[in-house]
Parts: C-alpha cells; sequence; structure tokens
C-alpha cells in the first residue's frame, strides 16, 4: 500500500500558511525559519541592512573554525557593542582586532 506524506508548513511568528524556509547563521549558529510571503518580506527588508555591510563567505565556510582560533571575551561588553558606540561618537577605532584600553575606558565612563 503507498503511502503519502504532506508537509505542511506554518508561519513561525504568526502560525498562518508558510511559504518559504529561510536559513541563516549568526556568531556560529545556524538557524531556520519558516515564513509567510510578507514576513519573509520583513525579515529580508531588516536583514538588508546588516547583510549590506557585511562580508560574504565562501560556500562551505565554517565561521566556528575561524573563531576557535582567537580567545572569546566573556566578561565585559563585547568589541562589537564597543566598537559600534566609539564609530557613532566618532572615535577612532580599528574596523577588526582588539578594541584598545583606552576606548573601552571612555565607553564604560560613558555608560
Amino acid at each position: 500500500m503507498a503511502q503519502r506524506m504532506h508537509i505542511i508548513l506554518e508561519d513561525d511568528i504568526d502560525g498562518s500558511k508558510a511559504s518559504h524556509t529561510i536559513q541563516f547563521s549568526v556568531d556560529g549558529t545556524a538557524y531556520e525559519i519558516d515564513l509567510n510571503d510578507s514576513n519573509e518580506v520583513k525579515f529580508r527588508e531588516a536583514m538588508a541592512q546588516w547583510i549590506g555591510h557585511a562580508r560574504k563567505l565562501p560556500a562551505g565556510a565554517a565561521p566556528t573554525t575561524k573563531r576557535s582560533k582567537r580567545s572569546r571575551q566573556t566578561i565585559g561588553t563585547p568589541d562589537t557593542v564597543v566598537r559600534a558606540w566609539a564609530q557613532s561618537n566618532g572615535i577612532e577605532v580599528s574596523e577588526r582586532g582588539r578594541v584598545s584600553r583606552e576606548v573601552r575606558e571612555r565607553y564604560e565612563a560613558a555608560h
């Protein structure tokens, strides 16, 4: 006897019928979300600002491999937050690498 299996996707935001499954990754963790047409547009519009400034990795690249080689900051405010604050306040800071102690101290004094 033949069997048929039907998979019905539900939008993970509002429970309606989903039409798209989107995969994305943040900090080495992969995610998947099912969205309807409207929520897919909202998701892509929200991500466009960040994607427009990001570097694209080659297919199959594993961001966790790169991250495992450097020490991860576990205490205090992440460098990315301090760097963004510094840039928005006209403080010169490198795009990558460690944030200087001086910049970090200025951030902490302001917060």
